[in-house]
């Protein structure tokens, strides 16, 4: 079985707990308005790897997991090449080592059931509130995003939601705590992450001869962020 890869990060720290290796795959059938990724959208580009050769590169670095750190398997869209993705946390969980899924959560169900009772964590993009913007600035699907986090409940496996902030338009306190409460309904939810609009990615835009459609939105302050925390825990 082969997959295809976009890249490799060998030791991140911000996709999953502890030290992870994430392995970032090809294709997405999303077209979210603040993608940081273009790069990833086209499934026939990349490297194609096998099974094998993804798991003896990480193996090398399972002495820095130690007990909280693991893989993580992300995207793109991880659950567009589902048969690689289970195989490979096959594998994983045979060699002791934490599996995360960083997923939209816009997905075949029955592709999902293949991958998620290999899966220790969840870590899916809650992106709007309401289905018209979903659909607006992602041509992603509400229904069928809560339909997936749904089934993860079913298994009981544990959730984080990730959520953008973007100036302007999810950075208000109605918003936050929309998402706040979307999430919070499901009992193996653990829990949000709000994540700061950024333009790094303004370069890869560029390259691609794409317009970059938030490119005249301000980035998200640090201070913005910790302002919506604090809603959230009050």
């Amino acid at each position: 079985m082969k997959g295809k890869i976009h890249s490799f990060q060998s030791l991140g720290a911000v996709d999953g707990p502890g030290l992870r290796f994430v392995v970032f795959l090809q294709g997405c059938p999303l077209r979210c308005a603040y993608c940081h990724n273009p790069d990833t959208w086209d499934p026939t580009s990349g490297m194609e790897c096998s099974v094998e050769e993804v798991l003896q590169k990480i193996l090398r670095y399972k002495p820095y997991f130690a007990d909280n750190g693991g893989v993580t398997i992300s995207g793109g869209e991880p659950l567009l090449q589902w048969e690689f993705v289970a195989q490979l946390f096959m594998q994983l969980k045979e060699n002791g080592i934490h599996t995360a899924l960083d997923t939209s959560g816009v997905v075949n169900m029955k592709d999902a059931r293949k991958v998620l009772p290999y899966t220790d964590l969840v870590i899916c993009d809650l992106k709007f509130s309401n289905e018209q913007d979903y659909f607006h600035y992602t041509k992603g699907n509400l229904p069928a995003v809560l339909e997936f986090l749904k089934l993860t409940e079913e298994l009981d496996i544990p959730l984080w939601i990730r959520h953008v902030v973007v100036p302007g338009l999810t950075d208000s306190k109605s918003h936050i705590l929309k998402i706040y409460t979307l999430a919070s309904q499901f009992s193996n939810y653990k829990k949000l992450e709000l994540l700061p609009f950024k333009k790094l990615c303004i370069s890869k835009y560029k390259s691609m001869d794409l317009e970059f459609p938030f490119k005249d939105i301000q980035e998200c302050p640090e201070s913005t962020i910790q302002m919506l925390y604090s809603y959230i825990k009050g």
